[in-house]
């Protein structure tokens, strides 16, 4: 069975500005998207699902979807506000989206096999897509042997802001132990810092295991999410800030011995625009990888 690609393109992208999921920054005009579906297609995927907002559909299709066709199916579905369990109500008041979690399960009408999780505007490399690929390939749709990609966070930071990154402790046997997101990761000559609870910055190596949202997962994990949403929303609807999110959910799960979860380190390092400062050399590592023949110089032909 081939696994699917599903891919979060819902976000608003507010520190960045504008739909930074359709900016280009390929040498014939490809996005990240398109380099994530052509590095899907080459290790074995057979589908994606897109989960976006029902206000960019029309601009998201016309600039993505007819890179794909007759390549791979393509399937869409929406993230939105009041896609919420019976009994609840979205608060007037809130614009932020539900968070990484709720977007997955706005898919699980469209997706019956195993799948990965990516970000938009994450580029995650060749490697990182060959390696979930096999072990999703390998997984049953009822199975909860569930996995991630792991990157060393020195490969995730941007040279221009702090970032969000959920760190890993990995067991004896490589699965995740515990995930813990840390929300102001910046760069430092040593390797890297976090600023904790109290404000106070505590060192990285930059050898530590980073979350960057490549999640593998049967279509098991629904249930799950379903049964954790309602109470997440109980407890955090007047919260207008709150998320349900992936890293914390997994955490959950693996907590309460509701699945196992491989972490399926990578060399690859991640890039992407979390800043509009990064675009630049996005761009540049791009021509890098075009220049060594890691992908055409024109992607769709």
């Amino acid at each position: 069975m081939k696994p699917t690609l599903v891919v979060m393109a819902a976000g608003v992208g507010s520190r960045y500005g504008g739909l930074k999921q359709i900016d280009p920054v390929g040498p014939s005009g490809e996005i990240i998207i398109d380099y994530s579906v052509y590095d899907a297609i080459l290790a074995g995927f057979g589908k994606v699902v897109f989960i976006i907002r029902r206000d960019i559909e029309q601009d998201f299709k016309s600039a993505i979807g007819s890179h794909f066709e007759g390549r791979i199916p393509v399937e869409y579905v929406f993230q939105e506000l009041n896609k919420l369990p019976a009994g609840f109500q979205p608060p007037a008041d809130r614009t932020k989206p539900w968070g990484t979690g709720h977007a997955i399960l706005c898919c699980k009408d469209k997706v019956k096999e195993p799948f990965a999780v990516i970000n938009a505007d994450d580029f995650y490399g060749q490697e990182s897509y060959a390696i979930i690929s096999r072990h999703l390939s390998e997984l049953s749709a009822s199975s909860t042997d569930y996995c991630m990609v792991g990157y060393a966070i020195r490969n995730t930071l941007s040279d221009h802001g702090s970032v969000t990154r959920g760190i890993c402790e990995l067991d004896s046997r490589g699965n995740l132990k515990s995930v813990v997101e840390r929300f102001k990761i910046e760069k430092t000559a040593a390797g890297a810092r976090f600023a904790d609870e109290r404000g106070v910055w505590q060192p990285l190596t930059g050898d530590e295991i980073a979350s960057m949202n490549m999640f593998g997962f049967s279509p098991a994990v629904f249930r799950e999410l379903e049964r954790m949403f309602p109470e997440f929303l109980s407890a955090n609807m007047r919260n207008l800030k709150s998320e349900f999110l992936l890293p914390s959910l997994a955490d959950r799960m693996i907590k309460d011995g509701l699945c196992a979860l491989k972490v399926l380190r990578t060399s690859e390092r991640w890039f992407g625009v979390t800043y509009k400062e990064d675009k630049p050399e996005v761009i540049a590592n791009v021509r890098k990888l075009v220049d060594a023949g890691k992908y055409p110089r024109k992607l769709w032909t």
